[in-house]
C-alpha cells in the first residue's frame, strides 16, 4: 500500500495536497483496496462550498457506495472530469490521474480538520487490519 510522504490524510481515507491556496483531493490507495473497483463517482460542483469533515460526494464500487468527505473548508474550483468516463482511474492511480477535485482554501491554509501525517495514516490503516 502506498502512502506518499508529501500528502496529508484524513481518518476517512481521503488525501490532500495543498499548493498555494489550492488543495487537490482524492481517496487513498488503502481506500481503493477496501472499496474494490470504482464504477462511479459523484463529485461536488465547481463553485460549491465544502466544509471539512462533511460529505461532499459519493464513490460507488463493485462492493458498496461510500460517502466522500471534504478534508478542507473552501470553494470547489475544479473537478476531474476524466472520472466521468473512466472512474477506474481512481483504482489505477489514486494519487495521480485519479484525483477527484480541487478546492481553494481560505487564507492561512486553515483546513478545518486535523490532517494526519503519512506516518500517522500508515499507523491508522495498519491498526484497521
Amino acid at each position: 500500500m502506498s502512502v506518499p510522504a508529501e500528502l496529508r490524510y484524513t481518518q476517512e481515507h481521503e488525501w490532500v495536497a495543498i499548493e498555494g491556496d489550492t488543495a487537490t483531493i482524492g481517496i487513498t490507495d488503502y481506500a481503493t483496496q477496501q472499496l474494490g473497483d470504482v464504477v462511479y463517482v459523484s463529485l461536488p460542483e465547481v463553485g460549491a462550498a465544502v466544509t471539512a469533515g462533511e460529505p461532499c460526494g459519493e464513490v460507488e464500487s463493485t462492493k458498496s457506495v461510500s460517502e466522500l468527505y471534504a478534508p478542507v473548508d473552501g470553494e470547489v474550483v475544479e473537478v476531474n472530469e476524466e472520472l466521468d468516463d473512466d472512474p477506474g482511474l481512481i483504482n489505477a492511480e489514486p494519487y495521480g490521474l485519479g484525483w477527484m477535485f480541487r478546492v481553494r482554501v481560505p487564507d492561512g491554509h486553515s483546513t478545518g480538520l486535523v490532517l494526519l501525517s503519512p506516518t500517522e495514516y500508515d499507523t491508522l490503516t495498519k491498526s484497521a487490519g
